[in-house]
């Protein structure tokens, strides 16, 4: 937690920020007078004094959700034309906005009426979460799904055409807020089902998501409201964080500016846009005053010392005032109190002091630990520090770790750090296949983010003998002791003609066998499966027992619960109800009930508790370990 939340227009009731650092109270308006204006009362604890957080409040700084109907092709038959005749009306307005049918564009002869009356193709819903100041750019994962009574029966195998996001209710016409993300991508459907089998089974595939499919449209804006309106205290700050955050490379502004003495605006830099929670908390902890790190890093200490609850607050500040902080706090890397001594590694790894690695290495590697709590921690920690050979060195052998969330966090961290023990091969743009070392041979799937299936282990050999068969037979493959390769038996649909190709036992060409698609210039053989389709054919294998002591993983999906955590209470949203259309979506016929609804009781996010797992799969067991949920795997 830190000092992020808003108080609430500036009103006069009391509202508590961050762990209980800073509280707002209500008190009497002040006489104002011609040099500053009282807006409202910060009271902090000794430690926050004379930081940002003291002066001012952060606004802008909240997770946003975004939706949009967007049209999905590719569904082979699986689509609907029904919709209500106002959301026809709103798809025909975009599709013509975007091109189609106009013969400057070469595409005449895809006429928007003709697309939507096809099975071919399905309206949809669109939803997201855009991250709190997330800058130009941002890739974030969306959500795709029919509305009941659309009568489309499969989105697998779709793709969701560019589509525009907004914020607020999904409405239609001139009621429409302001654009500030887009969509697009293949839908990614649960992937331990049976590929086209719709109708032989009850698993829902109205649902799916586009993994890094949103892209946000310009910097969602970071402004600090001041406490009191001052012209000069404002300018005092403004240099202050722009002391501690220059303006880099690609940076159109200064990172702080002022407005007036009410308000200035924040640019989250281009070095910090992938964590820009990280660099509000850096922003609010930064010293109004920076002539004097040295003693400010001494106050800290003693405040921290006097107060241990206050780690969190501690650790920030040190890593605001920077490596002149370094030598006030290094003696305490092996400080008795645990939270004390966690503060000052948190702040010397983040800011790259080498003194740290042999202690977190040690709690890393500390089996022995009551919780893993540590452990993952200190390798986070290590994740992000600079180049040094000697963490690369103490991280791998932890690829070996019994516990699988270490096995799992030490790989995000190899690879965020570049290690050369991670090799990457990217199949057809689909996804990417990683490989890392391991005596423990491990499956591991992603579903969020950049799509990436993980291998773990030196190699991975699918049985010699093996009689495997998936997908009503359409999948088979066949190898005797001592074939060379594996015979494959591949039927795309039910009816099309069959393939037979070969391919080696090693796991690591079995995925992008898989996955690619044979053209002249990549001329490899390959079954040309989907993301989500490779996924359940390495599942199907696993679970007929043909990849031996191999374990599988999947990452638990949270965009369901990032979207119901992001909801405000108090949100209606309108949107057609889709229930009992009958023939009124005809095009021209009827007018298209519309009805206030909740778009999260139809999106079934109303009943899933905020930090409830999401299952993967119809029947799957979520399997939980020192507090971390990965697993959506059916058994």
């Amino acid at each position: 937690m830190g000092l992020l939340a808003v108080a609430a227009a500036l009103a006069p009731i009391g509202v508590l920020i961050g762990c209980g650092e800073i509280v707002e109270r209500a008190t009497p308006k002040p006489k104002l007078d011609s040099l500053s204006t009282r807006n409202f009362t910060l009271d902090v604890e000794p430690i926050m004094r004379g930081t940002v957080a003291s002066e001012t409040v952060v606004t802008g700084f909240a997770p946003t959700v975004v939706r949009g109907y967007g049209l999905v092709v590719g569904l082979k038959g699986n689509g609907s034309r029904l919709m209500p005749a106002e959301v026809r009306s709103h798809m025909l307005e975009e599709m013509r906005r975007r091109g189609v049918g106009n013969p400057t564009m070469n595409m005449p002869e895809l006429s928007p009426e003709r697309m939507l009356d096809t099975e071919d193709c399905a309206v949809v819903v669109v939803e997201g979460v855009i991250p709190p100041g997330a800058p130009k750019g941002t890739a974030f994962d969306v959500r795709v799904f029919s509305p009941q009574g659309m009568g489309t029966t499969s989105l697998e195998g779709g793709r969701l055409w560019s589509t525009d996001l907004r914020p607020g209710p999904l409405v239609t016409g001139n009621r429409q807020a302001k654009i500030l993300a887009q969509a697009s991508g293949d839908i990614f459907i649960n992937p331990f089902v049976e590929p086209s089998a719709t109708r032989r089974d009850a698993v829902n595939r109205l649902s799916g998501r586009i993994l890094n499919g949103g892209s946000v449209n310009n910097d969602m804006l970071l402004r600090l409201r001041m406490a009191t309106t001052s012209h000069s205290r404002a300018t005092t700050i403004q240099s202050a964080i722009n002391s501690l955050f220059p303006q880099e490379v690609g940076q159109r502004d200064d990172t702080a500016r002022g407005r007036s003495g009410d308000a200035i605006d924040i640019t989250v830099p281009p070095s910090w846009h992938t964590r820009p929670d990280e660099f509000v908390e850096l922003v609010q902890h930064t010293p109004m005053l920076v002539e004097a790190p040295e003693q400010t890093a001494m106050y800290v200490r003693r405040a921290l010392l006097a107060a241990p609850g206050m780690a969190e607050a501690a650790a920030w500040r040190w890593r605001a005032i920077g490596r002149k902080a370094v030598p006030m706090f290094q003696d305490l890397y092996t400080y008795p109190e645990e939270q004390v001594r966690m503060a000052a590694l948190v702040a010397g790894a983040n800011l790259n002091d080498p003194m740290t690695v042999q202690p977190l290495l040690e709690m890393a590697a500390n089996t022995q630990a009551s919780e893993s709590k540590n452990r993952l921690t200190a390798i986070d920690l290590l994740s992000h520090m600079g180049m040094n050979p000697a963490i690369d060195l103490g991280l791998r052998p932890l690829l070996d770790d019994a516990d699988v969330d270490i096995r799992l966090s030490v790989f995000d961290a190899l690879l965020l750090r570049r290690d050369p023990t991670v090799s990457t091969l990217n199949v057809d743009g689909k996804f990417d296949l990683m490989t890392v070392p391991s005596t423990r041979p491990l499956i591991y799937i992603a579903q969020t983010g950049q799509p990436k299936i993980v291998l773990f282990g030196a190699k991975v050999n699918v049985a010699d003998s093996m009689t495997f068969a998936a997908w009503s037979n359409r999948l088979m493959m066949k190898s005797d002791p001592g074939d060379e390769k594996i015979q494959v038996f591949w039927r795309p649909s039910e009816g099309a003609a069959h393939e037979i190709k070969r391919v080696n036992h090693d796991l690591a060409d079995i995925v992008p066998f898989l996955g690619h698609q044979r053209t002249i210039e990549q001329p490899a053989e390959g079954l040309g499966l989907s993301y989500s389709e490779t996924i359940g054919a390495l599942h199907q294998l696993w679970r007929q027992g043909y990849l031996g002591k191999t374990d599988f993983k999947a990452e638990q999906d949270r965009i369901l619960a990032a979207i119901v955590r992001s909801q405000k209470p108090d949100e209606v949203l309108e949107r057609p109800e889709f229930d009992d259309l009958g023939d009124t979506v005809e095009s021209g016929s009827g007018s298209g009930t519309t009805a206030p609804i909740d778009p999260l009781a139809e999106s079934d996010l109303a009943r899933i508790s905020p930090d409830a797992p999401v299952s993967g799969a119809s029947g799957s067991t979520v399997i939980e370990r020192s507090g971390i949920q990965r697993d959506t795997v059916p058994r």
